[in-house]
């Protein structure tokens, strides 16, 4: 795929700061941070395949009218180009600072420094990605093309000799740590009643705007609906501390039971009724598909609720953590048992992470299902590294948590050194009197720090993402950023050596 070649904008001079040595660690970073991009060829790899996705989209769409497809003029593949370009450092700047994409639109209004390194800084006028065009960007490609691209930047930071990055020293495969954590959603505590609540008022309130649009049916208001949930929902909150409590919350759960049932019979008329009559109302059929959908969504899972609701209430019998239902809008969610002193049990998805000596993630993997336990995420993660890369590392570091027969006998058959801690205590013991093992277990211990770093300054703690494939695009976004910030700090070729000159 041939690219237009890109002319640069006539873009402001960057102001002078002084006195203040953040920001000028800030700008050089980002200085970095573009030398890398195009060093790699990273960001020219991510606009063509940008190009190519779009050739093929209407290709297809000529081929569905009937006419023949005449290929991209220069005009408009140089507009993709500079859109995908914009959208790759949009998304790497609002990692490293904020990661809300109004206030990023708004910071990125405000300094001349990001709109350098995104490409809007121009002499005539400055023209600034919306919060609504952030959001297109950050979801413009799939999670595969992200990684692909982490990938092609790990091998450049891994290759030796002549570094195309300009590094002192390579950044290579030699030997990975792993680990895993929770990425918590954005969902409150899954109290089993507060799940009837929360369809409550996602029906009802999308009852209210089909009403304003001229649909209606005979019921009353839903307002009169909503004040009843609420009522209910401060007594069942207040009903612990009052005498009989079992009984009480046995008979406030039976209210808002009816009140759920009848909720959700007048919600199923309102979707019918829109679905039939929409073309009566100024709704397009894109805003009355989603109407619908969010309907759907909770009318689907609301009497799983209730059932759940009554069994743990007023049956007093215990639900298994994979039958239970966490929340009405995030399915892929699951009950992850952590048992640490400030987080006992964690509601969202495993997280599992493979980094190298110098902190470069090198593989990660964000778990739709069930956790399969660490070790098979270790013995999958190793498959994968010596796919992209061509080899195997030289030896793995990981808790007690990846031990297993199976693991042991992985990493023999691969000739990988074997870096686990053992489970059992003979065989941990005799493990410390080895060197090498005791040098790459004081070194795995920083693993848990660098969780800490991509999940506060990268991810957000709790991720504001919607739903499990935007969840893991972000978590891969987020991989990007970060592997630019660590390479962008590693030393570069000459630099010392110039200094001890000086």
């Amino acid at each position: 795929m041939n690219t237009v070649a890109e002319q640069r904008e006539l873009c402001r001079e960057l102001p002078v700061v002084i006195g203040n040595v953040d920001y000028q660690e800030f700008q050089g970073r980002l200085e970095r941070i573009d030398e890398l991009l195009r060093a790699s060829g990273v960001e020219q790899e991510f606009v063509a395949q940008g190009i190519k996705a779009y050739e093929e989209k209407a290709r297809t769409a000529a081929t569905r009218e009937g006419r023949e497809y005449k290929g991209l003029s220069d005009r408009s593949q140089a507009r993709i180009q500079q859109m995908y370009r914009q959208a790759l450092r949009c998304n790497v700047a609002r990692q490293l600072t904020e990661r809300e994409y109004r206030r990023f639109s708004r910071r990125l209004a405000d300094s001349p420094l990001l709109q350098w390194f995104c490409g809007i800084g121009r002499v005539d006028a400055i023209r600034v990605p919306s919060k609504s065009a952030l959001d297109r960007y950050d979801k413009l490609v799939p999670e595969a093309e992200v990684r692909a691209l982490v990938d092609a930047m790990n091998r450049k930071a891994g290759e030796g000799r002549d570094h195309p990055l300009g590094l002192e020293e390579s950044a290579g495969l030699d030997v990975v740590f792993v680990d895993t954590t929770c990425v918590k959603a954005n969902i409150h505590f899954p109290v089993d009643w507060v799940l009837l609540r929360d369809g409550a008022r996602t029906l009802l309130k999308a009852i209210q705007v089909i009403r304003r649009h001229g649909i209606k049916h005979r019921m009353e208001a839903p307002e009169e609906f909503l004040r009843e949930m609420n009522r209910l929902s401060m007594e069942m909150a207040l009903s612990r501390r009052r005498t009989g409590v079992v009984k009480g919350r046995k008979r406030i759960l039976r209210r808002m039971k009816r009140l759920s049932r009848l909720i959700q019979h007048h919600a199923e008329r309102y979707r019918k009724a829109l679905e039939r009559r929409w073309a009566e109302t100024d709704l397009s059929e894109g805003e009355m598909r989603q109407i619908a959908r969010r309907m759907e969504g909770v009318l689907e899972q609301l009497p799983a609720a209730i059932r759940q609701a009554h069994e743990r209430i007023i049956g007093g019998r215990l639900v298994k953590n994979d039958e239970k239902l966490l929340s009405l809008y995030e399915r892929e969610l699951h009950v992850i048992v952590r048992g640490k002193a400030n987080a006992e049990v964690e509601f969202g998805n495993t997280l599992f992470l493979a980094e190298q000596a110098d902190g470069v993630i090198m593989d990660w993997r964000l778990v739709r299902e069930m956790s399969p336990g660490d070790a098979m995420l270790l013995t999958a993660s190793l498959g994968r590294l010596h796919q992209v890369f061509g080899s195997d590392p030289l030896g793995v570091g990981a808790d007690r948590g990846f031990d297993s027969r199976a693991t042991r006998e992985y990493l023999e058959q691969r000739g990988i050194y074997n870096g686990v801690a053992a489970r059992a205590i003979k065989r941990l013991k005799a493990q410390c009197q080895n060197d090498d093992f005791s040098t790459l277990q004081g070194r795995r211990s920083q693993t848990e720090g660098r969780i800490g770093i991509l999940q506060n300054e990268f991810l957000g703690r709790p991720m504001r993402s919607k739903g499990f494939e935007h969840r893991e695009l972000n978590v891969a976004w987020a991989v990007l950023a970060h592997n630019l910030w660590v390479i962008a700090r590693l030393p570069r070729a000459g630099i010392r050596k110039k200094k001890k000159a000086a």
